[in-house]
Formats: structure tokens, sequence, C-alpha cells
């Protein structure tokens, strides 16, 4: 079985026991938690779409870690004119396991 949910304004695909690098959610390492947003449930050659989402399809996760992206620089020159802006960015990121899948 698998669904396809909206978290952070992205899509994700999961199944059962995915481990996913999603934007930052609230919540400590083993907490659980309910992503209500599922836009499609599909199981072999059955497939619900929801329009926009599932009703009563829920997916259940657990937070594994809290944790960083990797360190992406902006980096702006304006040649001969002695003027450059250097910046960084992390992003701030939740690693969850996707521990159940409900389809209604």
């Amino acid at each position: 079985m698998y669904a396809v949910i909206k978290t952070g304004g992205k899509q994700y695909r999961v199944s059962t026991d995915d481990v996913l690098n999603i934007e930052r959610l609230a919540g400590e390492a083993s907490s659980k938690i309910e992503f209500s947003d599922v836009l499609m449930v599909g199981s072999g050659d059955s497939v619900k779409v929801g329009s926009p989402t599932v009703s009563g399809a829920k997916v259940v996760a657990e937070v594994v870690e809290q944790t960083r992206g990797p360190k992406v620089i902006a980096f702006k020159k304006r040649r001969r004119k002695n003027s450059r802006r250097k910046r960084g960015h992390r992003q701030d990121l939740t690693k969850v396991r996707i521990t159940e899948i409900v389809g209604a």
C-alpha cells in the first residue's frame, strides 16, 4: 500500500517503513505525527484519488531525528566593482519513518 501526502509545500509518495527528510515539523525523537493531507491512496490495482484530499485517510509517522540539510552558498559578484556578497543557508529538516497508512 502506498500514499501521496502533502507537507511543507511538497508532495511525497510514501509506503510503510519509508524514511523521509521533510521540512521541519515540531516534535521530539520517537514522537508520532499524523499527516491528514493525503492526496492519493493506492494498493495494487485499486487507487483512490482525492479531490483535493481523500476523506478519512491518514498517514502515521514516527520522528527519527531533527536534523539540518547541507549548506547552500548564495554568492553574488559584480565584476570590476569590488562588490561581492556571500550568504549561506542550512534548511532545518525532520527525518521521519512511515509506520502506518490508513486508507478510508
